[in-house]
């Protein structure tokens, strides 16, 4: 740890802040303008990687070396291209439907723009040409450092400047932060929303693809890009502000320069522990997020969300059930006890079976949180995670029996949601969702890292069920028997008193507080209760499958919980059930047939958030109500007639 070495490694976070801040600012400029949370806009910056690749290879075979630097910028024209074709042809479509089905739409473009790659690219990594002219090195305090990375230095600075240009010092930039502020007054107005939205959206597409293209020479294009760059941009904007473009710069310098100092500092002695700062740079980000948020919820430049006028469709309240639906679940019940002896000549239907009750009874515990109480969570996977690695624990290091376990891992889940939840219920909306992400990453990076405890990202093997349960169809008993329980008591709870004060607070915080309703200790209980049945489903999982990983607890299983929770329907109990295995069993189906799943997948899902906006059980039961309410017109008309004849 000496000086030279610390300026290196501040001139490297520099270096690194100007990518994330080209890759933020578009997030934040689309974000500002269409209040699209784009979970797609990682994939911009991967496209910009790859096809500055294509094209620095064409074109400097004909131009020599000018060919790169024609190649970077046509690469972001390229993308910004693609982003108003997407934005014309699909976003369009969804703006006034629910942000959270418009995160869903994104993330199928995810899939489908990962295996469009694919198929162009291969999934082999692509290494770059060195930029010419930056090929070599500068000496800064004896030491070498790349004069590519001064480079980068550079743009972005230059880069917010000319955006600060462009939004103060011309009309179209002032309507575009009028319509930051009120985008139906700017409507009102008689400006084409449209088309501004479309520019905005290229913008965006173009910032992310500069971004990406610049990278070129710094590492090599893969497939892993865009969700590594959608996290590390959501967290830059996150800090930042949502919506502010200084915001992001400001942020992508403290998040890249504190990482450059845990780099810089190593492992350091402190009271005789050897703490390993340089392990720091998988999570410190969230670190810094959580931080921020809990002390400024709404970042750094931020400012509270102005409320829009044009809302989706307005969620209808929660009510019980008819009798004839109740049947049916009966039926069904009946008919998920039988299935193993019904199937005994097909054994995987019986382990798929286990895995669609487990995806289940997680999509359900989340959607307890995201629909009747209104918190948005993108790190649930946390507490699946808890519940897993809890269980996993018990029976090894203490030698508890497998019952005591599957008792003790809820318990544990709960006490990871009781600690984060009482951070998170003090935010909303968006800043809520990042801050559990935050949480939901800061225990898969201690996880992953405890090699000794956790088994690091070897995870945890030998976690069997027992004897009794060594039978797979035994073990789909008792999983359909906890599962219906913990679906029943969730139902139990939302239709009581304290799950229609969760409501009341969803619905009007003010009101509920009016009539005497502690609306935050209530979102808090609402979720640990969910924290807990997320981690018995955990725990059910380890036992399924004989061993845990970090991956229990990532990013993209809360996702996944997500995209299960949106695709069955929010307003409706059974939408998460229905959700859960619809996504899985496509997921299986899809991903046995052929290489390119995540297309077809992603293909399905768009497919079905243009048809069932409100989910596949949310216009199952909007198709069911016209057709009782049209029954009961004729049989009123057919009475009324009967009178009159009479």
């Amino acid at each position: 740890m000496d000086f030279s070495g610390f300026v290196v490694q501040l001139l490297n976070g520099l270096a690194g802040a100007s990518s994330q801040f080209l890759v933020a600012a578009g997030l934040s400029l689309i974000f500002g303008v269409t209040r699209i949370v784009n979970f797609a806009h990682g994939s911009f910056f991967m496209l910009g990687v790859y096809v500055a690749y294509a094209l620095v290879n064409q074109l400097s075979s004909v131009m020599g070396p000018a060919g790169f630097w024609l190649a970077v910028p046509l690469a972001a024209l390229v993308v910004a291209a693609i982003g108003a074709v997407i934005e014309m042809t699909l976003l369009r479509r969804i703006y006034k439907a629910p942000e959270l089905f418009q995160l869903l739409a994104t993330f199928a473009l995810v899939l489908v723009i990962k295996d469009a790659a694919l198929w162009l690219w291969g999934a082999e990594e692509l290494l770059g040409p060195r930029a010419p002219g930056f090929k070599g090195s500068v000496e800064i305090l004896g030491r070498q450092f790349p004069s590519y990375d001064l480079f980068l230095v550079v743009v972005g600075p230059v880069v917010l400047g000319l955006l600060w240009l462009l939004l103060t010092r011309t009309r179209w930039g002032t309507l575009v932060r009028a319509a930051t502020q009120d985008r139906e007054m700017v409507s009102a107005l008689g400006i084409n929303q449209a088309w501004l939205f479309t520019a905005v959206f290229a913008l965006g597409a173009l910032l992310g693809g500069l971004g990406g293209a610049l990278q070129l020479p710094r590492e090599p294009a893969n497939l892993e890009m865009d969700m590594t760059a959608i996290g590390a941009a959501f967290v830059v904007v996150v800090v930042g502000g949502m919506g502010s473009i200084p915001g992001a710069y400001v942020a992508a310098l403290l998040i890249a320069e504190v990482k450059a100092i845990c780099i810089w500092l190593g492992v350091v002695e402190i009271f005789g522990m050897s703490i390993s700062f340089s392990k720091m740079t998988l999570v410190v980000e969230f670190l810094v997020m959580a931080a921020v948020l809990v002390w400024r919820p709404w970042g750094l430049f931020g400012r509270p969300q102005s409320t829009a006028r044009a809302q989706g469709v307005a969620e209808a309240p929660l009510r019980r059930p008819a009798k004839s639906y109740l049947v049916a679940v009966g039926v069904l019940a009946g008919g998920l006890v039988l299935l193993p002896l019904m199937t005994a000549g097909m054994p995987y239907v019986t382990v798929l079976a286990i895995d669609l009750l487990i995806a289940a009874l997680f999509a359900v515990s989340l959607h307890f949180i995201m629909g009747p109480a209104g918190m948005h969570s993108f790190g649930h996977a946390a507490y699946f995670g808890l519940g897993a690695y809890g269980a996993a624990l018990l029976v090894r290091a203490a030698g508890v029996p497998m019952e005591v376990a599957l008792i003790g891992a809820p318990v544990l889940a709960a006490l990871g949601a009781l600690v984060f939840g009482w951070f998170s219920v003090r935010l909303s909306g968006v800043y809520l969702a990042m801050l559990t992400l935050a949480f939901a990453q800061i225990a898969w990076a201690i996880v992953y890292q405890w090699d000794d405890f956790t088994g690091g990202s070897n995870g945890l093997t030998g976690v069997w069920p027992a004897e009794w349960l060594s039978s797979k169809i035994n073990y789909y008993w008792l999983t359909l028997a906890l599962v219906g329980a913990g679906i029943l008591w969730l139902r139990r709870v939302l239709f009581s008193p304290f799950g229609y004060a969760l409501r009341a607070g969803r619905d009007s915080g003010l009101r509920a507080d009016a009539i005497g309703i502690d609306v935050k200790r209530m979102q808090w209980a609402g979720f640990v209760i969910a924290g807990a049945v997320a981690g018995l489903a955990g725990a059910l999982f380890a036992f399924s499958k004989g061993s845990i990983s970090p991956e229990t607890m990532s990013v993209a299983r809360s996702v996944d919980g997500l995209v299960m929770v949106l695709l069955g329907g929010i307003q409706t109990l059974a939408g998460p059930v229905v959700g859960a295995v619809t996504f899985n069993w496509l997921h299986d189906t899809v991903a046995r047939n052929t290489d390119y799943w995540r297309a077809m997948l992603g293909g399905i899902i768009l497919l079905l958030v243009l048809l069932f906006p409100q989910g596949i059980a949310g216009y199952a039961r909007q198709l069911f109500e016209r057709r009782s309410a049209n029954s009961r017109a004729a049989a009123l008309g057919e009475s009324v007639d009967q009178e009159v004849k009479a």
